[in-house]
């Protein structure tokens, strides 16, 4: 095996690991099984892509999406790694260049879906080219009540037996009860190594608000960032196509995605986000599991997701690359209904509805939450974090509260005297005192509630239900309608047990702009936007997506430290050894302008020790071409010679003599300068 440290440098650019990459790459080059929950953007596929390089044999990787694995194909290419796919959405002559590099062993990885291992010829051919180890990407679709559940993943236990070769498992989305099902399904019960590193996305600026006037809230959080690659997720298909043409009309460049498309327009939008810089895609959840693309600013919901783990997974495709990303829900109690019901009219056990309405009640508290937002939400995955954020909504703008207990009192007796059979609409009438036609007739108007509410507005009374609802005091009735039925949690607060605290920003809400962050400062941002340039013309040359060439997290470094040479460019995260050749001159120019030509043996070694000694033995040899009094015949060394020098450092003269390119007259009259240079490098 091939150490960590000098792979991570030269093939991905990097060189320091994330938090929690080191210890798991090196489990799964050991051998030994891994389960690995890490954020989305941690860095997961890293853990697998690293010690496939490492280890003997091919590294097969089952990942859920074509357009997944295709992208991480082309970028491990892009990195100088010989990796291929085998899916559905080959053409025959890239499945048979795929056969023909794996039958000729020249393969590090392959990427195949788990729809393949129902193939009866699968497993003969994973035999026969000598597979190493098993990589299962998005491992919580083997959960059969998840969101994401593939049942082909159910065969990849069977898959690790057959071959007999050691798996690693890696998702973000996956809590203790998903976490079980991986272990017994993947690895047929005995417990993996499992690493628990951190949900913390600490680049990611949190934010909810409540819907008021939502296509225009959408449309504000756009406009502030207008240009920039973002998601919106909605609710309905119907509701994607409208927000994608409001969006359109105003400016922005933007398209609709959602499962009722042809398969066909589906791809051109996932291409068209892959390559344009600023396109906005609406976009039902079947938009996300495939998007690879790092460098997503900004993720907004237009309505409430299915559950936190949802909500979690979609908020992490924004950021990926590290750099600053920023995120917004908005909801309502159409959402919390409609959201409730669909669990209630669901096809799954009492005891799994439960489980979900627990889910959804840990995000609407998320939604409710009067502190920190990210402190909530690493609460429910487990984690503690000491201190509030600062980078979401409410450490922005701490809310304003009130002692909302007699209002929730006044609400729960109104349910309970109309028998639980009315929405908040018409128990609204009843607690603000205006007696319709419907109320009348009822003989509402003269219950005990009627008007002991007038105290707050209407709107006022919507986002008391609302927060309500948030708080799973009460929750609508699928057989009446809708109506709104308490729940036991309410109990202490209608028997005066217990105090409930409301945000008043919930019931006397006003409009705000949220802040965008700055990627750099103004004085680096004129050159950062040349650096985006430049990589947009490369990539519309090479018919890449633009990350694949620097993600933006790199570009910004570039932007920031200005590097001078190309020594200093291959120290910036992100440059490889084959990114420094391909495009680290051209990026140079953008920062510095004219740059000198290097040539191509000396741009090997660019950012290694070896550099710096080769620059000093080229010295040398042209301080001495014709000799120490400048009057012999001209002699010199060939750029290769010079790197083997530099980089095997002989220790005397008769070690110089056996350097290819060296002969006698070479090392009388070099050998020993380079011997002084090679001396003081140490």
């Amino acid at each position: 095996m091939s150490g960590a440290a000098p792979l991570l440098r030269q093939v991905f650019g990097f060189d320091a690991f994330r938090p929690g990459q080191e210890e798991i790459v090196a489990a799964v080059a050991r051998g030994d099984n891994v389960l690995a929950i890490m954020p989305t953007g941690g860095g997961k596929s890293l853990c697998f892509q690293l010690p496939a390089l490492m280890r003997d044999g091919v590294t097969v990787v089952i990942s859920p999406l074509i357009a997944l694995m295709r992208d991480q194909v082309r970028a491990l290419r892009e990195a100088g790694v010989a990796a291929g796919a085998l899916t559905s959405g080959n053409t025959d002559a890239e499945t048979d260049a795929v056969r023909e590099a794996l039958e000729a062993g020249q393969l590090k990885l392959l990427y195949i879906a788990p729809e393949r291992l129902s193939s009866g010829g699968t497993l003969g051919m994973l035999r026969r080219i000598g597979v190493g180890l098993i990589a299962v990407d998005e491992a919580h679709c083997v959960s059969q009540w998840g969101h994401d559940f593939r049942p082909d993943y159910l065969r990849i236990g069977e898959l690790r037996e057959a071959l007999g070769v050691p798996l690693a498992a890696f998702t973000a989305t996956a809590d203790a009860e998903t976490r079980e099902e991986i272990v017994a399904r993947l690895f047929a019960g005995q417990a993996p190594r499992t690493f628990l590193h951190g949900f913390d996305r600490p680049n990611i600026h949190l934010a909810f608000a409540a819907k008021d006037g939502p296509r225009w809230q959408i449309l504000d959080f756009a406009a502030a960032r207008k240009g920039q690659p973002g998601i919106v997720y909605c609710a309905t298909r119907a509701k994607t196509e409208g927000l994608a043409r409001a969006l359109c009309e105003v400016g922005h460049t933007a398209c609709h995605y959602h499962g009722g498309m042809e398969a066909q327009a589906r791809r051109e939008v996932e291409t068209r986000f892959q390559h344009d810089d600023g396109l906005v895609v609406v976009a039902t959840v079947a938009f996300g599991m495939g998007v690879d693309k790092p460098d997503i600013r900004w993720v907004a919901h237009a309505d409430l997701p299915k559950s936190i783990e949802a909500y979690y997974q979609e908020i992490g495709r924004a950021g990926r690359d590290g750099a600053p990303a920023e995120t917004l829900t908005l909801y309502g109690p159409d959402d919390i209904r409609l959201r409730r019901t669909q669990i209630d009219e669901g096809l799954a056990p009492a005891e799994r509805r439960g489980a979900d309405h627990g889910r959804l009640n840990a995000l609407l508290g998320l939604a409710e939450a009067l502190t920190c937002r990210r402190q909530s939400l690493l609460t429910y995955f487990g984690e503690t974090l000491g201190e509030p954020c600062g980078a979401c909504d409410l450490c922005d703008r701490p809310p304003e509260t009130f002692d909302g207990t007699q209002a929730v009192r006044k609400a729960l007796s109104a349910i309970l005297r109309t028998e639980e059979r009315f929405g908040a609409g018409h128990l609204i009438d009843i607690l603000t005192g205006n007696a319709t036609d419907k109320l009348r007739a009822r003989g509402h108007d003269g219950l005990p509630t009627f008007g002991v509410g007038r105290e707050f507005s209407r709107p006022q009374w919507q986002g008391i239900f609302r927060q309500m609802m948030g708080h799973d005091l009460i929750r609508p009735d699928a057989e009446r309608h809708g109506a709104l039925r308490m729940t036991d949690r309410a109990l202490p607060i209608l028997r005066d047990l217990e105090q409930i605290t409301l945000r008043r920003d919930g019931v006397r809400a006003g409009p705000r702009r949220p802040m965008v962050r700055a990627l750099v400062s103004d004085e680096d941002a004129p050159l950062l936007s040349a650096l985006k340039a430049k990589r947009r013309a490369l990539a519309e040359g090479a018919n890449l997506p633009a990350y694949m060439i620097f993600n933006v997290r790199t570009l910004i470094e570039m932007a920031e430290t200005r590097p001078a040479d190309l020594d200093a460019m291959a120290h910036i995260g992100g440059v490889g050894a084959k990114k420094l050749e391909s495009y680290g001159a051209a990026f140079l120019e953008v920062i510095n302008g004219a740059v000198e030509t290097v040539h191509p043996t000396r741009r090997k070694l660019a950012g290694r020790a070896a550099g710096d000694i080769f620059d000093r033995l080229a010295q040398a040899q042209a301080d001495l071409a014709r000799g120490e009094m400048g009057t012999e015949k001209y002699l010199s060394c060939t750029h290769g010679t010079l790197r083997q020098i530099a980089e095997r450092r002989p220790a005397t003269l008769a070690d110089m003599a056996r350097i290819s390119g060296m002969g006698d007259m070479k090392v009388d009259r070099f050998g020993a300068a380079f011997l002084d240079v090679l001396r003081a490098a140490g």
